[in-house]
């Protein structure tokens, strides 16, 4: 069950906040983040806006452009090919920082290519690196597994931030429990209670799933178990379902209002 807990932090949740302010003054922390669509943006610039940090884009040199399907093709090509993008030059001297906040959208299961390309110019050498990123479905969890290997000489927080594209406008509200709970910010919020035991799901969880995970691209699986919790802004349930012959955690909340909704926030593989 550790895992549930962890990823609680970062699901849609309620809060309640006080005044906060930075535990680092802004020439301390960086924002460092590369954004395809437009949704790490936003993050990136909640953070840059909760902790007062200076804040950069990561910009390539022949930008990702046309269609979905063709930028997915050049993604493709340089995976295979390990031709990476290349960057345009930072501004930032990344010497002057003690904590870094590198973002990044999610991409075949890992952080984005011009990430990649990002680690292999700077090793990152005494930094502290603080991971966010967006995602379609989930994989956060491999993405940080990934850059903790590709980064021996930086200090990468053991948790991240992450949220679906589809789901940024709850940004600010879950990244403010996020810099809390974990330190970077000062303040309190109210504790979360843990989710119940799993037990087998009924006819009306599998319609709550169905209805919250039906119109996403791809199929999530077979829901067999769920666990749930109230919150002072709904309900979240935690799904153990079977996906070809594997097991996935996907994790789904209703907030009160709204028209009391089902909604898809992430899955770990």
């Amino acid at each position: 069950m550790k895992i549930y807990f962890m990823t609680a932090l970062v699901a849609a949740l309620a809060w309640v906040g006080t005044a906060c302010s930075p535990k680092e003054t802004s020439t301390n922390q960086l924002v460092l983040y590369y954004s395809q669509t437009g949704s790490t943006k936003v993050v990136a610039q909640e953070i840059q806006k909760a902790l007062g940090a200076d804040i950069e884009a990561i910009e390539l040199q022949k930008p990702y452009t046309g269609t979905y399907a063709e930028t997915l093709e050049r993604v493709k090509q340089e995976r295979e090919s390990r031709n990476l993008p290349q960057l345009k030059p930072l501004k930032a001297d990344l010497s002057k920082y003690e904590v870094i906040y590198l973002g990044y959208p999610i991409w075949f299961g890992t952080y984005a290519l011009p990430i990649a390309s990002l680690l292999k110019e700077h090793d990152f050498e005494g930094r502290k690196i603080v991971t966010f990123c967006t995602f379609g479905s989930g994989d956060m969890e491999s993405a940080l597994e990934d850059l903790k290997k590709a980064l021996p000489k930086a200090e990468v927080a053991e948790h991240g931030f992450g949220i679906r594209d589809v789901r940024v406008a709850e940004t600010a509200k879950e990244l403010n429990r996020f810099l809390i709970d974990y330190g970077y910010l000062e303040g309190q919020v109210v504790a979360l209670p843990g989710y119940s035991e799993l037990q087998p799901v009924t006819e009306e969880e599998k319609q709550i799933f169905e209805t919250a995970c039906g119109d996403y691209q791809y199929p999530l699986g077979k829901p067999v178990l769920v666990g749930k919790r109230g919150t002072p802004d709904g309900v979240d349930y935690i799904y153990e379902v079977e996906n070809y012959g594997k097991t996935n955690t996907v994790f789904i909340t209703i907030a009160h209002g709204d028209g009391e909704k089902p909604v898809f926030t992430r899955v770990i593989r």
